[in-house]
């Protein structure tokens, strides 16, 4: 008798998107509101948002009234964040859960939540269809959590070093310059998180995996953790006054790719 084929995983459950969005901002002051192509900057992850095919429910979490009265104008529900969890050093993770925490208590349809798409506010570009990849990933794999990663291109660990007294320059690890490569091309794959997607089963996300550590700040990613890689450049995060500049010429048009949002 042939083998049964093995079936893909079951997610009947709710798959929700967050977005997050502090007052505060070091880098950029109000960078969650600052206009970009005509739209406050956090409007473009709210419509990316609204736009994912996977994603039954939104909802924004923010300390700033200005932000949340943005997130009830384009109708999606809106939490007020605690001032404890909005602080530069609050940790992601508390802020994401304490915000299913209240949506659970102020919903009313019964069904459970799968899933929790982690996004940022501060992020008004990424590649078209990216939260849907991510969540189709996570299905389909059954893992804990999927996050987009971007190639570090030239700035490759193996060609980072450190700066000592009077300058001298000495291998940020082991003991040969730049692990004795020179050409780009001869680099082995490096990859960082870039800000586009998370998304985390709830399971992980409120540490009901059995071995994680939630003193961690990375515990909620879970044991079994994916990455999605887009290209170097296709997610534009506002950490600083240039990616403001960045961003607006993407989003004005003035440089288009065929797949951003």
């Amino acid at each position: 008798m042939a083998a049964c084929a093995q079936q893909p995983p079951q997610h009947p459950g709710l798959v929700v998107a967050v977005v997050l969005a502090r007052a505060g901002s070091k880098g950029v002051p109000g960078n969650n509101t600052a206009m970009i192509a005509g739209k406050p900057c956090v409007s473009w992850t709210i419509e990316h948002a609204l736009a994912a095919e996977a994603v039954n429910m939104v909802l924004v979490s923010s300390d700033s009234e200005d932000v949340l009265s943005l997130a009830r104008e384009m109708g999606v529900r809106a939490h007020q964040r605690s001032d404890a969890l909005a602080s530069d050093t609050a940790r992601v993770d508390d802020a994401l859960r304490a915000a299913i925490e209240w949506f659970v208590l102020d919903e009313s349809t019964g069904e459970r939540i799968d899933a929790v798409v982690l996004l940022y506010g501060n992020v008004p570009v990424r590649p078209r269809g990216l939260i849907d990849r991510a969540v189709a990933l996570w299905q389909e794999s059954d893992c804990d959590s999927v996050q987009s990663y971007a190639p570090v291109g030239k700035h490759h660990p193996w060609w980072q070093t450190r700066l000592g007294d009077g300058g001298k320059v000495e291998p940020w690890e082991g003991t040969q310059l730049f692990n004795g490569i020179y050409r780009r091309q001869e680099l082995p794959p490096s990859f960082v998180p870039d800000g586009g997607v998370v998304v985390l089963s709830r399971r992980s996300l409120f540490h009901e995996i059995d071995g994680l550590d939630p003193s961690h700040p990375h515990s909620f990613l879970g044991r079994d953790h994916r990455g999605l890689v887009n290209e170097e450049g296709a997610v534009i995060d506002i950490d600083t006054p240039i990616d403001l500049i960045v961003a607006q010429t993407i989003l004005k048009g003035s440089f288009t790719t065929e797949d951003t949002e």
